[in-house]
């Protein structure tokens, strides 16, 4: 009996066994050339609103699904990815991602400083618009603290957003984070955000805060038509209500930069973050850590440096005692560690 000549080569197969013998199976997937690019910019219950054809005549919104191939790999609102499949964005079709890629950013938290599991927030953003209330909620600088550690492991750029300032002067928080060269804005309710509108053009920008600080309202003002719920702050509690339930971007008019609203968050982990990075985000301390504290200081031991760097008067006291707080909340049983509270 003549044996079948193979018409393909054998390091690309794997032969499976079966009941009805064998045959091969290649292990080359396909490339997806001819594949349409795609910009997401919701995700809803395993569904993905993408983006097709942005800037152009022909730009429409596609509904796509995850392809299996693409295993446990994770799409987030803001990646750029690769569709096949009904690509028309007419009602009741689907697309498939076949491809996500490579991302120039992604911001991630966990639920706390111990948490293994980390959380993409956003994909290919370029600026962290860190949102916070003067009052109604209070100001809260040590999550402030903790969104600066992310931005900068991220390699975005921070932008304090301080709204509410009918209610409250912004004086005492401009002069925390004035020193440390991080831009702000302030905003009243009712004003046209012209200045903010400034900081975020052309950029990819995320905006984060907890519950209540206003960041729906913003988006409102940025976006006329983006019609985001606004919620009250709880009298009792202090706290906001949450009025996003996931994150969505929105272009702005003109086509001048994107802005991605986010869920109120109430807690930001940085267990994803490695302890000798944190103090990046404190620059006002990291030149003080460089000069004076021994080598392999973790900031916490009786001969740390920067207790000397703060009393000669070159950083606050209230931001050693943050720096001090995420590294005690990364690590609270260390021997030997101590903390300024």
């Amino acid at each position: 009996m003549a044996r079948r000549t193979r018409d393909y080569d054998e390091d690309d197969v794997r032969v499976r066994p079966g009941r009805r013998g064998t045959r091969p199976r290649t292990r080359r997937r396909p490339a997806h050339e001819d594949a349409s690019a795609g910009f997401v910019t919701a995700v809803d219950r395993g569904r993905y609103r993408c983006l097709v054809g942005a800037g152009t005549r022909d730009e429409r919104a596609v509904t796509a699904m995850r392809a299996r191939e693409l295993g446990r790999k994770g799409v987030v609102v803001g990646d750029r990815v690769a569709l096949v499949g009904d690509v028309s964005g007419d009602a009741d079709t689907l697309a498939r991602i076949v491809r996500v890629e490579p991302r120039t950013s992604a911001l991630r938290r966990t639920a706390d400083d111990t948490d293994p599991f980390e959380r993409i927030i956003v994909a290919n953003a370029d600026r962290l618009v860190i949102v916070t209330a003067l009052a109604d909620p209070e100001p809260r600088p040590r999550m402030i603290d903790r969104q600066l550690v992310a931005a900068y492991d991220a390699g975005m750029e921070p932008l304090l957003c301080l709204t509410k300032a009918d209610l409250a002067d912004p004086a005492a928080l401009v002069a925390e984070y004035a020193p440390i060269g991080v831009p702000w804005v302030v905003t009243r309710r009712g004003d046209d955000p012209s200045e903010l509108r400034e900081y975020l053009a052309g950029r990819t920008s995320v905006l984060v805060g907890h519950s209540g600080v206003g960041k729906s309202t913003l988006v409102n003002a940025l976006v006329p038509d983006a019609e985001r719920a606004v919620s009250h702050v709880n009298a009792v509690t202090g706290r906001g209500r949450h009025t996003s339930s996931s994150a969505i971007a929105l272009e702005l008019p003109g086509g001048d930069g994107w802005i991605i609203d986010t869920p109120g968050v109430r807690s930001f982990g940085l267990a994803h973050v490695q302890p000798e990075h944190v103090i990046n985000a404190f620059e006002d301390l990291a030149e003080g850590a460089a000069e004076r504290c021994p080598p392999h200081c973790d900031h916490r031991q009786d001969d740390c440096g920067l207790d000397g760097w703060v009393e000669d008067g070159h950083a606050s006291r209230a931001r050693l005692d943050s720096l001090r707080r995420l590294l005690a909340s990364r690590d609270p049983e260390q021997p030997g560690t101590r903390t300024t509270e």
